[in-house]
């Protein structure tokens, strides 16, 4: 998961170099050495760039709480089995999703793995709540 959401970081700068549009910023179009005649219409928005900076969003909206609650998860020892349904679910149900957006499939094909992915992480961070509690 660390590799997905670094990835897709540059998997963005990737579109914006490659289709020359796409740039989020004001000041991205200050001259350098990437970017030698910087234009305004670079900054008008690039659906091949954006789709890539919405993944992006979606992983650091996602990503981080799986981790934090995957940790506490852990490390009130939960059973090996529903431990592993939970965890590889969550990241068989990211990569899933992941080729969803990239591909351009429905919202409704999306939401089901995100739903999935969701899921997984409300179960772990309850199971470990309870665990913390009782």
């Amino acid at each position: 998961m660390v590799l997905k959401v670094m990835g897709q970081g540059w998997m963005t700068v990737y579109r914006m170099m490659k289709s020359d549009s796409g740039l989020a910023s004001p000041e991205d179009l200050q001259s350098g050495p990437l970017n030698k005649n910087p234009r305004p219409d670079q900054l008008a928005i690039n659906d091949y760039v954006d789709r890539s900076r919405r993944m992006h969003r979606n992983d650091l909206e996602n990503i981080p709480a799986f981790w934090a609650a995957g940790l506490v998860f852990t490390a009130v020892g939960p059973p090996g089995l529903l431990a592993q349904v939970l965890m590889y679910g969550f990241v068989a149900a990211r990569l899933v999703h992941t080729i969803a957006y990239a591909t351009e499939q429905r919202h409704e094909v999306r939401a089901s793995f995100y739903t999935i992915g969701s899921i997984a992480v409300i179960v772990m961070a309850i199971y470990a709540l309870i665990a913390l509690i009782v």
